[in-house]
């Protein structure tokens, strides 16, 4: 257990660029867990981080299962541990786990892909639904929001550590899909409430999930098997991309 004081420490450096740089887990190929929801949910489904951060004020209370889960403990001063933290109101506790190696799409997995998806709220939530309704990989092509970016990990709640990821590839890598591409379009298309009534939507299949304000690239979206609408009696234009993706992958998963 070490007790670091200085802020130009460079391993108190090192936490506050992976807690506050949505891409340093890249160079680093560490991820920083801050926060007792997240690291609970890694621990439930088996990571072994290799190390643990407490502020100096939590230390006394911490439960066994956190300081008793990695090798290594470091205790900051609770000022030190506010200066690192990417969180308004900082968690005072996290784990720096190693980042997953890079992975190969499953041809078969029911899968999520991401096409330019930028807001990390969205790509969180949308790994949430993703695990909430047996999505098990999600696909993030390069311009998406860095999958394990920390405003993604604190937007995914922990449904990273249940799906296989496949972080910053480009369309071709689509390719290795053998499951039939679905797309949504505002305007074409059958709907996708009466698909479902019919149980006429493939399972498993492969959700395309496009750019905020431009959608599905046309690329892709001439590739897709099926081409469906979502419901809108209320009139509106057209729906947030996470709050589209929660209704096409329960319809998929009733079904």
């Amino acid at each position: 257990m070490n007790l670091i004081t200085s802020r130009d420490n460079p391993l108190v450096k090192e936490l506050r660029r992976l807690a506050q740089d949505s891409t340093a887990y890249r160079k680093s190929k560490r991820v920083w867990l801050e926060g007792d929801h997240l690291c609970r949910a890694a621990l439930a489904r088996g990571v072994k981080p290799e190390l643990a951060v407490f502020a100096e004020s939590l230390l006394p209370s911490a439960p066994d299962e956190w300081t008793q889960a990695a090798p290594r403990i470091v205790v900051l001063p609770d000022a030190l541990f506010q200066d690192i933290s990417g969180l308004e109101s900082p968690a005072r506790m996290g784990f720096v786990m190693h980042l997953p190696e890079a992975q190969h799409i499953l041809p078969n997995a029911a899968t999520v892909v991401l096409d330019r998806v930028q807001d990390a709220g969205n790509v969180g939530s949308i790994l949430r639904s993703a695990s909430a309704f047996g999505f098990t990989q999600v696909v993030a092509l390069k311009g998406s929001a860095a999958v394990w970016s920390p405003k993604v990990l604190r937007a995914g709640m922990g449904a990273h550590f249940g799906l296989h990821l496949v972080d910053g590839v480009t369309p071709d890598a689509l390719d290795a899909l053998h499951v039939p591409w679905l797309a949504t379009d505002v305007h074409q298309g059958p709907f996708l409430h009466e698909l479902q009534q019919t149980r006429s939507l493939p399972k498993p299949c492969a959700w395309l999930l496009g750019h905020e304000g431009q959608g599905v690239s046309p690329e892709l979206a001439q590739r897709a098997a099926l081409t469906v609408r979502i419901a809108q009696p209320g009139g509106e234009e057209s729906l947030n991309v996470a709050a589209a993706a929660a209704i096409c992958l329960y319809a998929s998963s009733c079904t």
